[in-house]
């Protein structure tokens, strides 16, 4: 294994640090100038101006594999992983087969050793087939060798009140936690984007806000009651985000995250109908924007989650009321936040190790990933370049999908290097 010293990085954005890579752990650290000279096996990496972070960590991204590997796969979906600067994502369970047996995350799991762009933890469905009737095997699937800890029906709804109580007091056995999908399907039957001023004139069914709130409000009240563990998906709304601070202020077990599309885009651009833009949940106003921001800083929102959700082109440039709902996100997200948070005096880079990976490696119970920069943790870290800015281009991004919404956009920031373990996945910017 290589040995890396990595100069003048700015560790989590502060003072200039040297930091020494050797047999997959951080071997030393020292402020730049005070110590660290490189052996002659040494490979140095220039990193000045450069910020240095833990590896990020996924908590929602879509592999597609097996069942839709037109889509994605494994092996591209973890390229670009790597490429956005992750070391760890969660492989959600709507494949086909759905991932709802111990066989099935198993294949997955494995799938992501093979590739070794960065470790993939397989979500396990919470009900058979996401039918949202009957528990799937939830028990077999943390005992499997793909250790499953998280368990979510992404795409649809554990709507059923006590299907998902049922599915919180199961996971307390082994510190799990189901990840809901909040929507209840009743109040959103057709509904093709934000229900507000712009669906009334465009004429397109809208999707409310309530339809995302009621779940949550139902489900902190049952977590709660079984005291188990939740987390939300994608929060959408600012209606969710203060039903969230208000469950945290009881002291109950609830995170939450938001996808970078949601920090960013409004449901304004569905004006345009590009299917692009059709996502779920649907792209809301400027205001639920302003309260995402808000919450993710003040750590309300816990996480920064992609839910990178790539479909062939067949699936998206078609019109919007039959196209997928979907936007790719890996490679971009670390853009967006620079921009949204960072760059708008929101959060620092270290709230970003933050709500990238300290926390999401928590949620998920990872062990080596978020951990601190530090002597002797694992090498599981990503260089970034703050001052480069890039032109999102489809045609070069490494998912087998091209369906973003940032294409033709100029992003800030630029990842420069990302390691598994001390092994470079991306060097300069490319794959390693």
């Amino acid at each position: 294994m290589s040995t890396y010293l990595i100069k003048n990085a700015k560790v989590l954005g502060g003072a200039a640090q040297d930091v020494l890579i050797s047999d997959g752990r951080i071997a030393e650290i020292a402020e730049t100038g005070h110590g660290l000279e490189p052996a002659d096996a040494v490979q140095i990496i220039d990193a000045e101006g450069h910020i240095l972070l833990p590896g990020l960590v996924d908590l929602h991204t879509h592999l597609r594999e097996p069942g839709r590997e037109d889509a994605e796969t494994v092996e591209t979906g973890t390229r670009a992983a790597a490429l956005g600067g992750y070391t760890a994502v969660h492989a959600m369970a709507n494949t086909d087969p759905v991932a709802d047996t111990a066989g099935v995350v198993e294949q997955v799991w494995r799938l992501g050793q093979e590739a070794g762009r960065c470790d993939v933890h397989p979500v396990g469905a919470v009900t058979v087939g996401l039918n949202g009737e009957r528990l799937a095997e939830l028990g077999a699937m943390h005992d499997s060798a793909a250790n499953v800890k998280v368990f979510s029906d992404d795409g649809k709804c554990v709507h059923d009140a006590v299907i998902m109580r049922r599915a919180l007091e199961y996971v307390k056995a082994f510190d799990g936690v189901v990840a809901q999908h909040a929507q209840e399907p009743r109040l959103t039957e057709g509904a093709q984007m934000n229900e507000g001023t712009v669906s009334g004139v465009l004429g397109l069914r809208g999707w409310p806000a309530v339809a995302e709130e009621a779940i949550i409000a139902r489900d902190v009240l049952l977590t709660a009651h079984v005291g188990s563990r939740l987390h939300v998906c994608h929060v959408s709304t600012a209606g969710s985000v203060e039903i969230i601070r208000w469950a945290k202020s009881k002291g109950w077990d609830v995170t939450a995250e938001v996808t970078p599309h949601h920090l960013l885009l409004t449901d304004e651009l569905v004006r345009s109908y590009d299917p692009v833009y059709k996502v779920n949940p649907p792209l809301r106003t400027a205001a639920d924007v302003a309260a995402l921001r808000e919450g993710l800083a003040d750590g309300t929102i816990d996480a920064v989650a992609t839910d990178h959700a790539p479909h062939p082109s067949e699936d998206k440039d078609c019109e919007w009321a039959v196209a997928a709902m979907g936007m790719l996100g890996l490679e971009t997200a670390l853009g967006i936040v620079q921009q949204t948070m960072v760059d708008t005096g929101l959060m620092d880079w270290a709230g970003v190790a933050d709500r990238m990976s300290a926390r999401p490696a928590r949620i998920g119970r990872l062990d080596g990933h978020g951990r601190p920069i530090a002597v002797g943790e694992p090498a599981n870290l990503v260089l970034v370049d703050p001052a480069a800015r890039r032109t999102v281009e489809p045609s070069e991004l490494a998912s087998r999908s091209a369906n973003t919404p940032y294409a033709g956009m100029e992003l800030p920031g630029r990842v420069v290097a990302t390691f598994l373990r001390g092994v470079p996945t991306v060097i300069d910017g490319k794959l390693a």
